[in-house]
């Protein structure tokens, strides 16, 4: 699945062409990804104005001005690609050459906007991504939302928000990073990066993090710090762009290159002084890379 820097990028990347654009057309290739599409799908979009691109933890989301909400979710190898009308082009719009895979372009959405027409093609050779149009105004309480936690990007995210998130939970501190319900959009790379940052073991007690009466602690104000400065540096770098996710100009990112626990099982802890090898775990079913020295 993409992490939220990979779904940040994506967002960044159709914005310029998307926003204030007109939805000239909508062409589904198919009655369905992971889920059918919503009834009148094409039609809904059809002449709507794209008011804004936006994200909601791992979502994308296109605010209609009819009073809908294109949610978008790409799922394990979902991409977007943006091909300029022909003979039209923009200083800044990427243009991208139409995959080699054609038969996997399952949505196509042309619009008009500030830098002429283009096509934004939706790409899923495993169908697991999917879409939805929701109203606006029930947004936050629809299925999608309703149960999504804080978002880690921004000042919400803060040691005393760690320490009321996690006060009494017994559950692993990597399970407890990873609960959608409590914090929006972490996922297993960002989750590991900011533990061993934070110097914080993946399997002690998230409520060993925390005290009773709420406030910050000393290692929730770091790891939220950990957190949200790894996310910032994520998204500038173009995400970790693991297997099929891309940016949407083609490339892929520069994160992967700096990780420092994900994926260095048997490799020297980069931490200034220490001697020991990041070790692997595995934790829900799930690999949990750290250093047994470093993170206590």
């Amino acid at each position: 699945m993409p992490e939220l820097p990979e779904v940040e990028t994506v967002k960044r990347g159709l914005a310029p062409v998307m926003e204030g654009a007109v939805i000239e057309k909508a062409v589904i290739n198919r009655p369905n990804l992971r889920f059918p599409f919503p009834a009148n799908f094409v039609s809904r979009l059809e002449g709507q104005k794209i008011l804004s691109v936006g994200r909601r933890a791992k979502y994308l989301v296109l605010d209609l001005h009819g009073g809908e909400v294109l949610v978008m979710h790409l799922g394990m190898s979902g991409s977007f690609r943006i091909e300029m009308a022909e003979g039209i082009s923009a200083p800044g719009i990427f243009h991208h050459p139409r995959s080699d895979a054609q038969k996997h372009d399952h949505v196509i959405i042309g619009v008009n906007g500030v830098h002429g027409r283009a096509d934004i093609i939706y790409n899923d050779p495993r169908r697991f991504g999917y879409m939805d149009l929701v109203e606006r105004s029930g947004m936050e309480e629809h299925k999608h939302f309703a149960a999504v936690g804080i978002e880690p990007t921004g000042n919400a995210l803060d040691g005393a928000a760690i320490s009321r998130l996690f006060a009494g939970k017994s559950a692993p501190l990597k399970a407890a990073l990873l609960d959608q319900r409590l914090i929006a959009g972490l996922g297993n790379i960002y989750v590991c990066e900011a533990l061993w940052q934070a110097g914080l073991s993946p399997r002690r007690k998230a409520t060993s993090i925390t005290r009773k009466d709420g406030k910050a602690t000393a290692r929730t104000d770091l790891l939220a710090q950990s957190i949200r400065g790894i996310i910032a540096r994520a998204i500038e770098a173009g995400g970790s762009s693991l297997r099929d996710h891309k940016q949407t100009d083609g490339t892929m990112g520069y994160f992967q290159h700096t990780f420092n626990v994900y994926d260095q099982e048997g490799k020297p802890c980069k931490a200034e002084g220490c001697n020991s090898v990041i070790k692997r775990i595995v934790q829900s079913g799930r690999s949990t890379f750290f250093c047994p020295t470093c993170q206590r």
